[in-house]
């Protein structure tokens, strides 16, 4: 890679493609295949995430993270209904209102949290008193969690539970939004059903291009009446590809032999390598634990700079209340090299 390349640290967007993922667009790339996902490769695709996820599955691969959060609340929640979610999820924050678009209308109630994981008694609250207000109110139908979340932590099995356990109780449809779930699953040690259908989840978006794919993801749903329709819903909203075995085939070539979870596992690591140094650093703090491939960190304004200057790429972000300086993203991913975080390192 170049030096810009191992300098930026903004998101795991900007990494390249993986070679694994190219050489499996190449095998694809010869002949005719039947369009609109009725070719061989996104059959072998979906009998795969059946193998991966150990459960009956209808998989739909799209091209972005946004068509995917949006299609599959939009085939939860109704147009007069409502979403509840963590008030850092990126349904509400970085979709450009793309899911209350696809919804026709459907509202998003954003649940705060301290680092990203919404408390079980905050969402008890929320339907409870969202159940109050009768016909005057968008009822919430859907819940829809992040995991990793947008602060780089990781819900627990057991959270996950308690928290659709409550939506369930509700008759409340669930959601995951993954597009970071490799990362969340290597740091569990846990089986993909583990943390999806097995932890209380209806659907899931299944994200690809941030873990080695060119631009590849998946509604994965795990209930028959969910994914009636659903493609139609995809044809609809544009989202429909005519050459759909380039996004199966990107998606196959991750779940193959665990390659996404390596992928993961080694994003985190190199995570973990960059918090531990980060926290030698006497100016640096770290407000939220590192689980996955995001770190945050408070830096003063003048080390931020200079590392601007040397041409370091990352984020920043709002700070947190109670620390001075200034809050920046770093994210590793399948690419990051050793010598990429020492580097970083180094040039505080």
């Amino acid at each position: 890679m170049t030096e810009a390349i191992r300098k930026n640290f903004a998101s795991d967007n900007i990494a390249p493609v993986c070679p694994e993922v190219m050489a499996a667009l190449e095998r694809v790339n010869h002949g005719s295949a039947a369009a609109y996902g009725e070719d061989p490769a996104t059959a072998a695709l979906t009998a795969l995430v059946k193998d991966v996820f150990e459960h009956d599955a209808w998989v739909f691969p799209v091209a972005t993270g946004t068509a995917a959060n949006s299609l599959a609340l939009s085939a939860a929640t109704d147009p007069f209904g409502a979403v509840v979610c963590d008030q850092s999820a990126h349904i509400a924050n970085d979709e450009g209102g793309a899911p209350e678009f696809f919804m026709h209308g459907a509202k998003l109630v954003p649940i705060p949290s301290a680092d990203g994981r919404m408390d079980v008694a905050d969402l008890d609250r929320a339907l409870t008193a969202n159940e109050g207000h009768g016909v005057h109110t968008s009822p919430i139908q859907t819940l829809s969690l992040t995991q990793s979340t947008e602060w780089g932590t990781v819900y627990t099995l057991d959270h996950l539970q308690g928290l659709t356990a409550r939506a369930r109780e509700a008759g409340l449809n669930t959601h995951l939004d993954g597009a970071r779930l490799g990362n969340a699953i290597a740091a569990l040690g846990c089986r993909p059903a583990d943390v999806s259908w097995r932890a209380g989840f209806d659907m899931l978006s299944f994200g690809g291009t941030k873990n080695g794919a060119m631009a590849a993801e998946a509604v994965v749903i795990f209930r028959e009446d969910l994914a009636k329709n659903f493609l139609r819903r995809i044809k609809r909203g544009g989202h429909l590809w005519s050459k759909q075995r380039y996004l199966s085939a990107q998606i196959h070539a991750l779940l193959e032999n665990d390659l996404w979870l390596r992928h993961a596992a080694h994003a985190n690591t190199m995570a973990q390598r960059l918090a531990h140094g980060l926290r030698r650093h006497p100016a640096a703090a770290l407000p939220f634990e590192v689980k996955g491939n995001e770190v945050f960190v408070v830096l003063p304004e003048v080390i931020v700079a200079s590392l601007e200057e040397q041409g370091y790429g990352f984020y920043r972000w709002t700070n947190p209340p109670g620390l001075d300086g200034v809050l920046i993203r770093l994210v590793t991913c399948w690419a990051t090299e050793a010598r990429d975080v020492d580097g970083l390192l180094s040039a505080l």
